[in-house]
């Protein structure tokens, strides 16, 4: 059995941009061997040098802190979910992931959002630990989760992992979390162009490929106010610091990189609020300049 980064208790940390309100809702904090099998780039040397990610980040021996959570917020009357994160009950290779029984959903409810009133998923990309709670076992079946909204990924993502020779391991997780939902009718694919495409107004995917070939950030704009949500594009905030320290499962690792690169740049100096997808409590901040790099400056959830 798993716990939840908070222990669980209800508490459902979030953010303000502007009008939104984004909830972070954790599943399980990653077993400390995560950070060095991940980015095996980062070694204890790389992260110890770089004093300003400890202690949230890191320990002071220089391992990584990693986490599982989605995000949720409500966009124009629409409730939305980022990611699904692992999911509870699934047969998985990764010892970290396999079989969970965390209170996932009940920390989705408490936030306000039941899954039956979810309107909206975005998945970032189409890994196991992105798609898990697209489904849950009813009566030894898996059924969506959310069966009242639509899911959103990126074509060029479906596409490849069509044509992809898939491991078993793969192919189980595409059978129990991605093609229940194909066969439901829920699955949308979206063609994201280089400028990115908006899919509700204040609501847009950007194409940050190589990780996957079809990976998508999201970015929520409010008023004046603007969030972005990673995905795999950075997986820990050491990357700021290191642009070219990728993930082993990177699809394409140059291709990550750059978009790594472009991504950071165009943050860096900016009030963009930046949500890590796997980043440790505090989750989130802005991008600024350090070292002939950047770093991430923490915003702390309320």
């Amino acid at each position: 059995m798993s716990t939840s980064p908070d222990d669980q208790t209800t508490t459902i940390p979030s953010w303000t941009v502007s009008a939104v309100t984004v909830h972070r809702i954790d599943e399980v904090l990653l077993p400390p061997a995560t950070g060095t099998w991940l980015l095996p780039d980062a070694t204890t040397d790389v992260v110890k040098h770089q004093d300003w990610l400890r202690p949230d980040f890191a320990d002071p021996e220089g391992i990584l802190h990693l986490d599982s959570h989605s995000f949720a917020f409500t966009v124009g009357g629409l409730r939305i979910l980022v990611d699904t994160g692992i999911g509870n009950g699934k047969e998985r290779a990764n010892p970290a992931w396999h079989n969970l029984r965390t209170d996932f959903l009940d920390r989705l409810t408490a936030a306000g959002f039941h899954p039956d009133l979810v309107d909206l998923v975005i998945l970032t990309h189409l890994h196991a630990d992105h798609v898990g709670w697209n489904t849950r076992e009813v009566n030894g079946e898996w059924v969506p989760t959310f069966p009242n909204a639509r899911y959103v990924t990126s074509r060029a993502e479906r596409e490849f992992w069509a044509t992809y020779d898939m491991e078993e391991a793969r192919r189980h997780m595409f059978r129990d979390s991605v093609i229940p939902v194909e066969e439901a009718g829920l699955l949308d694919l979206v063609d994201v162009p280089a400028e990115g495409v908006e899919i509700t107004p204040g609501l847009r995917l950007l194409p940050t490929p190589g990780h996957t070939p079809g990976h998508i950030a999201v970015e929520l704009t409010s008023r004046s106010e603007t969030a972005l949500i990673t995905g795999d594009c950075i997986h820990h905030p050491v990357q700021f610091s290191h642009p070219a320290i990728g993930a082993c499962v990177d699809i394409d690792p140059a291709q990550s990189e750059a978009s790594r690169r472009k991504l950071l740049g165009s943050l860096a100096g900016t009030d963009t609020l930046v949500l890590g997808t796997h980043f440790a409590p505090p989750t989130a901040g802005l991008v600024v300049t350090h070292e002939n790099a950047y770093r991430l400056a923490p915003v702390p959830a309320t």
